[in-house]
């Protein structure tokens, strides 16, 4: 049997029978000079070129495809986004590991050129108590219930070195727990999407949102709240709206500092309208981790965090 011709040849056939030969009407003879048989014009077309221009009602000959979010991509110089991102969450006893366990874990691994979900995750960890549990809604009997865990650990590792980036909402908190108990140490880069990610000012946001905020800002219904997997879908349903969302994630991406404003308390609004926040994570001043670029755009004096340490620890002369 003959080998069938692949798809792009049949495109051109197609393409090449739908055009078919010129048809000459009376109105386009002219008494005038004409080329003879065999030559060609010695001007070409301006809008066709050396291509046949298909009668009315031909069918269309290929056309390329083009990808918006790949032709972004390919366009920009520097550093590139990430192409597979673990979206990441997860629900707790208590606000830090000294106090409380991880109890879940939500992951859904995101194809950015795609804008799709390529896999998705969600397992609990047992407890034997829950003092959060009138926020996050498990039972700690209900944790301890029988489930796949050591299958579910192995299936978050091979998301894990599929991706390159972890996101998550918050990521200062969620990024605590891991290296803790049966969690791994996570060593990939993380960004936050609620202090990292910069939403475009269209979309009305306050500094910091919350998740529920950014969901609503972007049309996504919110149905629930305060389970792993359901805020990670959140995200999802977030990037899938952002025509933008390379040029974001390749900005959140920049190093950033921790920085105190240095603002008297009648200024304190202007730190307050620029993301900054009290009493976290620096005590008893506004504070926030700043990009160089964003550094040089504020209106006000800051003092870098980590440089005011270092002054501090070192020996004083006699």
């Amino acid at each position: 049997m003959a080998d069938q011709p692949g798809l792009w040849e049949q495109s051109d056939l197609l393409g090449l029978l739908g055009a078919g030969p010129r048809q000459t009407s009376p109105q386009s003879l002219d008494p005038g000079p004409h080329p003879q048989a065999g030559s060609q014009s010695s001007e070409p077309d301006s809008q066709t070129g050396d291509q046949p221009t298909p009668q009315p009602g031909s069918p269309p000959g290929p056309q390329p495809i083009t990808l918006p979010s790949l032709s972004a991509v390919a366009r920009r110089s520097g550093p590139t986004a990430p192409e597979r991102i673990l979206i990441l969450d997860t629900e707790t006893t208590a606000l830090s590991p000294q106090e409380g366990i991880c109890i879940e874990v939500g992951a859904v691994l995101f194809h950015v050129p795609s804008r799709s979900v390529l896999q998705q995750l969600s397992f609990l960890l047992p407890c034997s108590s829950n003092p959060a549990e009138g926020i996050n809604g498990l039972p700690p009997a209900v944790t301890r219930l029988p489930q796949p865990l050591e299958a579910a650990l192995d299936l978050f590792q091979a998301q894990l070195r599929g991706a390159e980036v972890v996101v998550a909402h918050n990521a200062a908190f969620d990024r605590q727990w891991f290296g803790q108990g049966c969690l791994p140490d996570l060593s990939l880069p993380w960004i936050c999407s609620m202090e990292d990610i910069r939403w475009p000012a269209e979309r009305l946001l306050k500094p910091n949102p919350s998740v529920r905020d950014l969901a609503l800002a972007y049309g996504v219904p919110v149905w629930a709240a305060h389970r792993a997997l359901t805020d990670c879908q959140y995200l999802v349903h977030v990037f899938e709206r952002c025509a933008d969302l390379e040029e974001l994630l390749v900005a959140a991406q920049e190093p950033r500092h921790l920085y105190r404003a240095r603002l008297s308390y009648a200024e304190r609004h202007q730190a307050r309208e620029a993301g900054f926040r009290w009493n976290d994570p620096v005590s008893g001043s506004w504070s926030r981790r700043l990009s160089q670029k964003e550094l040089e755009a504020l209106p006000f004096a800051v003092v870098r965090v980590e440089q005011e340490l270092s002054v501090a620890t070192l020996p004083q002369s006699a």
